[in-house]
């Protein structure tokens, strides 16, 4: 079965447990890592969540789930590793979504080619609109098309 096979329907699986539980799929990988495969799957919570951070106790509430329902469905025909996490601290901007919930957030850019003389940028994401992605740095208002971002990260500010 293609990887693309894979993942969504795992992500069709997912979907009514996710949101019995008030959670979401943030991605869904399968792929080989050196000689074995994983399917790894990383969750957050809903935009308006009173948490919005996943649980290590939610991860293993949907790891022993989905660990089941894939026992049960066997559709996949090779052996792999499951891993079941959260999005993360630091977690990579990919949905259009994460463009509004995020604004106001410290974010890190990365870009294919340079801009304003660097391919790093720092500072808070005012958002996204009509494929720019606009960030106020120290050095002021930077506007990114997205087709320039190789990738997008909230930071993580100690």
């Amino acid at each position: 079965m293609a990887k693309e096979d894979v993942t969504g329907r795992v992500a069709g699986l997912l979907e009514p447990f996710l949101a019995e539980n008030e959670l979401e799929l943030y991605k869904a990988e399968y792929k080989k890592e050196g000689p074995s495969w994983i399917l790894r799957i990383s969750l957050e919570k809903p935009e308006g969540a009173e948490n919005e951070y996943v649980s290590i106790d939610e991860c293993e509430k949907v790891n022993s789930w989905l660990s089941d329902a894939l026992d049960a469905d066997d559709f996949i025909d090779r052996s792999y590793n499951l891993e079941v996490g959260s999005a993360g601290l630091d977690r990579e901007l990919i949905k259009e979504s994460d463009f509004t919930r995020f604004a106001g957030r410290a974010v890190e850019v990365r870009t294919y080619e340079q801009i304003n003389g660097s391919k790093e940028h720092e500072g808070i994401l005012k958002g996204k609109q009509d494929g720019v992605v606009t960030v106020e740095t120290a050095a002021g208002e930077l506007a990114i098309p997205a087709d320039k971002i190789s990738k997008i990260n909230l930071a993580v500010i100690f």
